[in-house]
């Protein structure tokens, strides 16, 4: 009988739809992560710097759900499937809280009552896209027992679940051009846009949640568990960290992931960065897809990398490019800014045009690291479950994938609060009310360099540090085929 482990199990039609799905529920991730700070801030009248703060609270304290749902995960006996029943209850409260964030509320001017609504509400958010991350997540690991399916599959999947992560910048100004009562703002160096109206907010919440939560909803109605133990463990932080200390190589994961949580700073300033760097919140799509291209390709590529280095070189490797593409572009964005005191001057002289393309140029190599190191802890997290299983006997998806979609959330809070800081020190809030109100035409340079510089360097910088505990990393190779092996011998004999 020809090994399980080296069988195709997929189909197209699988793969389509759990890339779908993943697309879907990141596109509502996407826009909370890039625009309801900027929401809170312009409509209701919150402190970019507090909602920072609140933001991270709330993911802190949302956290304890993951352990819970982990838990619920590996003991479900659900007749749709230990995950795809708990993404399956995930779809209602995540859409429903979806728009409920984007709410402009009537008590606004009640700054207090304000900041508990923008907790709370983003506090019931956060558990209900828990609910759905931990089992979409941890999924992967049990679509097929064919480790090379499962990284062709975890690939290609989150190369469209980077795409649903901007969808928002493409979503955003579609929305905008529909809804009549959006205006312009005559300044004195010529016409800019006029920021987002509560109701263009409101809608593209809508918009977005539905599509996200309908392509969500393939996962469960069309993929197949193959690999699936049943469990009756509780599981709570104290078991996650005994499975931390019992699983090196998960923790290994885990603690390059934190170190290297700046990487999640790009996409919470993005808004900001585009009004203030080019000169619109609806140049973001521009800001953002440049980057994303690079993201994609380098995810296209990743399995052909992961096969030429393995995951730990190809992890070292990348976050060293990293580092090196993000200072080299916060360098030409600094005398890009200089240069460049409009959109107007872009391509207005040779200097201009040559130091555009390469700011430009400059997000798209930064790009090419992000996907695959998002994506090569996935891959690891993976194998990290079968490392444990031929270990211990016991496998840990629900345990392992709530670790790391806590991680993931942390760490997104941590990097969406310090860029937040970062935009609060940078005096962007009062070059918004200045053009606003007519007394001002833009922003200065030394606002652009530190929201650039949180946009690039400190992610860059973090990035370098998150390769630390990856040298000791040693689930690759030989060893890893051997996991693989075993594992197979063992289900055959099932």
């Amino acid at each position: 009988m020809e090994d399980i482990t080296k069988q195709k199990h997929l189909s197209v039609k699988e793969i389509i739809a759990y890339s779908l799905g993943l697309f879907g529920f990141q596109a509502i991730v996407g826009l909370l992560n890039s625009y309801q700070a900027e929401f809170d801030a312009s409509i209701l009248g919150a402190e970019i710097g507090i909602v920072g703060i609140l933001i991270l609270v709330a993911k802190i304290l949302s956290a304890v759900a993951d352990p819970i749902v982990g838990g619920m995960v590996d003991r479900s006996k659900s007749k749709l499937g230990k995950f795809k029943g708990m993404i399956a209850y995930s779809i209602v409260p995540l859409l429903v809280f979806t728009a409920v964030v984007f709410i402009n509320v009537p008590f606004k001017s009640n700054r207090m009552l304000t900041y508990v609504w923008i907790f709370v509400t983003y506090l019931i958010w956060s558990i209900a896209m828990t609910m759905g991350d931990v089992p979409s997540q941890g999924i992967a690991a049990a679509l097929t027992p064919n480790p090379t399916e499962r990284t062709n599959v975890v690939s290609i999947s989150n190369t469209a679940k980077q795409i649903g992560f901007s969808a928002c910048v493409v979503i955003v100004p579609i929305v905008c051009l529909i809804i009549p009562e959006g205006s312009k703002v005559i300044v004195k160096k010529g016409e800019v846009d006029n920021p987002m109206i509560a109701s263009e907010y409101f809608w593209v919440a809508v918009l977005t949640a539905v599509l996200g939560c309908v392509l969500f909803a393939l996962i469960p109605l069309i993929n197949k568990e193959r690999v699936v133990t049943e469990s009756s463990e509780k599981i709570g932080i104290k078991e996650m960290v005994s499975a931390l200390k019992e699983n090196k190589p998960l923790m290994l994961v885990i603690v390059s992931y934190f170190l290297g949580f700046g990487r999640q700073m790009s996409m919470g300033i993005q808004v900001q960065a585009a009004n203030a760097l080019l000169g619109s919140q609806n140049l973001v799509a521009v800001l953002g897809i440049v980057t994303a291209i690079g993201s994609m390709i380098s995810m296209a590529l990743c399995p052909m990398l992961i096969k030429k280095l393995n995951e730990k070189k190809a992890y070292i490797l990348l976050s060293v490019y990293g580092f090196a593409a993000s200072v080299f572009s916060f360098i030409v964005g600094h005398f890009w800014f200089g240069a460049c005191q409009t959109n107007a001057d872009w391509f207005a002289s040779p200097k201009n045009s040559v130091l555009t393309v390469l700011f430009f140029a400059s997000l798209f190599l930064i790009g090419l690291q992000f996907g695959a190191v998002t994506l090569m802890p996935m891959i690891m997290t993976a194998d990290c479950v079968d490392y444990y299983e031929y270990e211990t006997g016991k496998r840990m998806e629900g345990t392992a994938y709530s670790i790391l979609t806590l991680t993931i959330k942390v760490c997104l809070a941590l990097g969406v609060a310090l860029g937040l800081v970062f935009v609060g020190f940078s005096g962007y809030a009062d070059t918004v009310k200045a053009i606003e109100g007519g007394v001002a035409s833009g922003f200065n340079a030394k606002t652009k360099d530190i929201i650039f510089f949180a946009y690039t360097a400190v992610p860059g910088i973090l990035a370098l540090l998150s390769i630390i505990p990856m040298f000791k990393y040693d689930i690759v190779g030989e060893k890893k085929a051997k996991i693989s092996e075993a594992l197979g011998e063992k289900r055959k004999e099932n």
